[in-house]
C-alpha cells in the first residue's frame, strides 16, 4: 500500500487533534487514517424512527427517543454524585443518568427543552433509564439528521468524555471517507473478485460504515471478512513454502536396527491404525530433505508419546540425537519414566534434565550430550540453557507447545547447524477451523483412535446434595482395589480461598474415609517440589488410595490403577480443562468413571459444559463446543500467536468462508508461490503492508 495519505497520523484528521489522537491510540489502537478506516462499527441501528418511551422493553438494545425535559436533579456529593434528567413524551417518561462529566452536561438541560436521545436502556428498581446517552437538541438533529443505518462504534468512557462518542466518531469517519475517496487501493485480484462476485475494497470500506441498506451492509461485511481470512492463510502458506524451500533438513534415509528391534521386541501393545498412519507421515517428512514441522494432535491416552519415541529411534538409526521438551517438571519426569520403561534392555542412553537437576548431575550430562554418548535427552526449559550443547541434534519433540514462548523455541532450534526436525505434540484437541488458522503453517497429523483395551470413561453429573452417593461409590471402588482423584479448583483471583477450600475438603474427606482403613494424600502448586513429588509417588506406589489435588495433576500423572476422577465445583472449570482432568483416569484396563460435582445454580454456559462432558468423550467435539462458548481469543496459545486479531470474521460462524479462503490461497500459491505475476501484484503489495504491521510470528513454529 503506497498511498501516503493512508499512513497519515490520526491527529491530523479534522475533528481529532493531538489530545483525541492520543486517546484514540491508547483506547482504540488507532494511529493512522487507515487504522481509523478499519475501526469498524460493531452494530448498525435504524435511526430513521423514534420509539415511544412507553414502549421501551428489555429487548431494546439501542433506541432513539424524543421528549421534553421535566426534571433535572443532582443527587449525592463528590465522587458519588450523579445527574438525573427526566424526559417525557406522550406515552411516558424515562431518566437519563450521568455519573461522570456532570459539570459539562448539567447546564445544557433546561426545563421544557426538547431533546433527541440515543442510547442503551437498562432496568433498575422496575424503571428503565439510560446512562450516559448521546443527546442533541431537536434543532441540531434537524440540521444534520442521523444516517438511516447509524453505525455504533466501541467507545470507552474516557473517549466519550473527550467528545469521541459513537455519534462523534461517525462524523469523524464521514470526514475521513470523503478525504480517502478514490485513493483506497484494491487488494484482491480481478479473478478472485469476479469468482465470488465481491464488491471492490473501497466500496466495501465505505459501506461497512455508512450502508444505504442492510443488503449492501452484508455484502460489505462479506468482502472484508474474506480479506481478513484470506490474507491470514496467504501469510501462513507463504511461510510454509519459504521454510520448505529455504530451510533444508537432515535426511533420515534409513529405518534401521533400533527401530526394528523396538518394533519386534519392545512394543508394549499393537499400534492402532491411526498411529501407523501418523508414523508413515512423519517418516516421509524425515526423508524429504526439508525441515519437518508437524503438529501431532491426539486425545489424552491416544499414544502420542509412543509415536514420538519411534520417530526418535529413526533419528538415532541415522546417527542423530533426539530431545523431548515438556512444559513442567512433572510432565518431563513422566515422559522420562515412560520412555525409559519402553526402551528397557536396549542399548540406548536416555537422561533427564530439569531445573531441579543437581549441579553434579549436570556435569555428567553435559559432556555426554556433547560427545554424542547420550542419545535421548528429556527435559524442561533447562534444555534451552546455553550450557546445553548437542553433538548432532536431529529431532526435537515439543509437548504442549503453546506453553513455550517463540523465543524459547527458537533457542532450541539454534542448537544445531542444520535446524532439527520438529514434532509438536498436543493433547488439547484443536477444532479444524482453529488448526487451519493458528497452526496453518504446520503439517497436521491426528491420532483419532485409542489403543486397544481402553474403555471409554463414563461421566456423571451430581449436585452437591449427591455427595453421599458419590462417597458410597468411592468406597466400593477402593474396596475393589482402585484409586481415586478428588480435584478442587484453584483460580488465581481467589487462590487463598481456594486453598482453604482444598484444605477443608481434605479434612472432611479424612473424616468420611478414616484411617487406618483409608489413606489420603494432598497436592497443590504452593507445595515445595520435593513434598509434591513425595505425595505423588505415595499415590503412584499405591500407598494412598485418594489423591486430593488442584489442577497440578492436569498433565503428567499416569497411574493406571486410578479409575475414578471426582471434580468438585466442576462448573468453575473450562471444558478443555475438564477434559484434560478426565484423561488422568482410564489408563488401565478397568472401567473408569468421572464424577462432576456442581452447585444448583448453573449458568447457561456452565450447564452446556457439564452436559457436553456427560454426553461425549470425543476431544474434537468437546473442543468445538469450547470454541463456540469461549471464542478463539480465549483459547490457550492463540493470544501469544498474534494471529486471531480478526475484526469482523469469526472462525466458528464463518467456517465455510475460512475454508474457501484457505482453498483460494492454496491455489494461488501453487500457481504463483512468489506472487510475481502481474495479476497478483495487488495481493503482494497488501501482504508487504501487513508485514510492517505484524511481527513475524509464524517463522518459528
Amino acid at each position: 500500500m503506497s498511498v501516503d495519505l493512508l499512513h497519515t497520523p490520526i491527529e491530523y484528521l479534522k475533528g481529532v487533534g493531538p489530545k483525541r489522537g492520543e486517546l484514540l491510540r491508547k483506547d482504540a489502537a488507532v494511529s493512522t487514517y487507515y487504522d481509523m478506516l478499519t475501526y469498524y462499527p460493531f452494530r448498525h441501528v435504524d435511526r430513521s424512527r423514534f420509539l415511544p418511551i412507553g414502549e421501551i422493553n428489555s429487548e431494546n438494545v439501542y433506541l432513539q427517543i424524543h421528549g421534553k425535559v421535566t426534571e433535572v436533579q443532582l443527587i449525592g456529593q463528590g465522587r458519588s454524585s450523579r445527574l438525573v434528567v427526566t424526559i417525557r413524551d406522550a406515552s411516558g417518561s424515562i431518566d437519563l443518568i450521568w455519573f461522570q462529566g456532570i459539570s459539562w452536561v448539567k447546564d445544557k438541560f433546561t426545563m421544557g427543552s426538547e431533546w433527541v436521545v440515543f442510547g442503551k436502556p437498562s432496568l433498575f428498581n422496575g424503571r428503565y433509564n439510560i446512562s450516559h446517552p448521546e443527546t442533541e437538541t431537536v434543532a441540531e438533529f434537524i440540521a444534520q439528521p442521523a444516517d438511516p443505518l447509524h453505525p455504533i462504534y466501541n467507545s470507552s468512557e474516557k473517549m466519550k468524555l473527550n467528545g469521541l462518542s459513537t455519534r462523534s466518531l461517525s462524523k469523524i469517519m464521514r470526514t475521513l471517507i470523503s478525504q480517502l475517496k478514490g485513493v483506497i487501493p484494491e487488494t484482491l485480484s480481478n479473478d478472485i473478485i469476479s469468482e465470488f462476485k465481491f464488491m471492490g475494497r473501497e466500496e466495501a470500506l465505505m459501506n461497512i460504515h455508512f450502508p444505504t441498506d442492510t443488503e449492501t451492509l452484508e455484502k460489505a461485511r462479506a468482502r472484508l471478512k474474506f480479506d481478513e481470512l484470506f490474507f491470514i492463510q496467504v501469510r501462513l502458506l507463504r511461510y510454509k513454502i519459504n521454510r520448505s524451500q529455504k530451510i533444508r533438513g537432515n535426511v533420515f534415509s534409513r529405518v534401521g536396527e533400533l527401530f526394528n528391534t523396538f518394533y519386534k521386541e519392545n512394543l508394549p501393545f499393537e499400534l492402532t491404525n491411526a498411529q501407523k498412519r501418523v508414523i508413515r507421515e512423519i517418516r516421509a517428512d524425515l526423508g524429504a530433505g526439508k525441515q519437518m514441522n508437524r503438529l501431532l494432535q491426539g486425545d489424552v491416552g491416544s499414544g502420542k508419546t509412543l509415536v514420538a519415541l519411534m520417530c526418535m529411534l529413526i533419528a538415532l538409526d541415522n546417527g542423530y540425537q533426539a530431545c523431548l521438551m515438556a512444559p513442567t517438571e512433572i510432565l518431563a519426569n513422566q515422559h522420562y519414566a515412560t520412555i525409559s520403561r519402553f526402551l528397557q534392555g536396549m542399548n540406548i542412553t536416555v537422561d533427564l534434565l530439569t531445573g531441579s537437576t543437581k549441579k553434579a548431575r549436570r556435569k555428567e550430562i553435559h559432556p555426554m550430550l556433547q560427545s554424542g554418548d547420550l542419545h535421548i535427552i528429556i527435559g524442561t526449559h533447562a534444555l534451552i540453557e546455553d550450557a546445553v550443547k548437542f553433538n548432532k541434534l536431529g529431532l526435537v519433540v515439543v509437548d504442549e507447545q503453546h506453553r513455550f514462548g517463540v523465543a524459547q523455541r527458537a533457542k532450541m532450534w539454534s542448537k544445531s547447524e542444520v535446524p532439527p526436525h520438529v514434532l509438536v505434540m498436543t493433547a488439547t484437541p484443536i477444532p479444524r477451523t482453529l488448526a487451519m488458522t493458528v497452526y496453518g503453517d504446520l503439517d497436521l497429523s491426528v491420532i483419532d483412535e485409542l489403543p486397544p483395551g481402553r474403555k471409554a470413561i463414563k461421566t456423571y453429573h451430581f449436585y452437591e446434595a449427591g455427595h453421599e452417593k458419590v462417597y458410597n461409590f468411592m468406597r466400593q471402588q477402593i474396596d475393589a482395589g482402585r484409586q481415586i482423584y478428588v480435584v478442587y479448583p484453584l483460580i488465581e483471583e481467589s487462590e487463598m480461598l481456594d486453598l482453604k477450600n482444598l484444605q477443608d475438603g481434605f479434612d472432611h474427606l479424612k473424616q468420611v474415609f478414616p484411617a487406618p482403613k483409608y489413606t489420603l494424600s494432598m497436592v497443590h502448586g504452593r507445595m515445595k517440589a520435593d513434598e509434591k513429588d513425595a505425595e505423588m509417588n505415595r499415590f503412584k506406589n499405591g500407598e494412598t488410595q485418594i489423591m486430593v489435588a488442584t489442577t497440578v495433576i492436569e498433565v503428567g500423572v499416569d497411574v493406571p490403577n486410578a479409575s475414578v476422577m471426582v471434580i468438585e465445583n466442576a462448573e468453575r472449570f473450562g471444558l478443555s480443562q475438564l477434559h484434560q482432568l478426565r484423561g488422568r483416569v482410564g489408563r488401565g484396563a478397568d472401567q473408569s468413571h468421572c464424577l462432576l460435582m456442581t452447585g444448583f445454580n448453573l449458568s447457561a454456559d456452565g450447564r452446556t459444559r457439564i452436559e457436553t462432558m456427560v454426553r461425549t468423550t470425543d476431544g474434537f467435539e468437546i473442543s468445538d463446543v469450547d470454541l463456540k462458548l469461549r471464542g478463539p481469543g480465549d483459547l490457550e496459545g492463540t493470544r501469544q500467536s498474534g494471529i486471531l486479531d480478526l475484526k469482523l470474521a469469526d472462525i466458528v460462524r464463518d467456517e465455510q468462508m475460512l475454508r474457501a479462503a484457505r482453498n483460494v490461497a492454496q491455489k494461488l500459491l501453487d500457481d504463483d508461490p512468489h506472487l510475481a505475476k502481474a495479476e497478483n501484484q495487488r495481493i503482494l503489495r497488501y501482504m508487504n503492508y501487513l508485514s510492517t504491521k505484524k511481527s513475524e510470528w509464524a517463522m518459528i513454529s
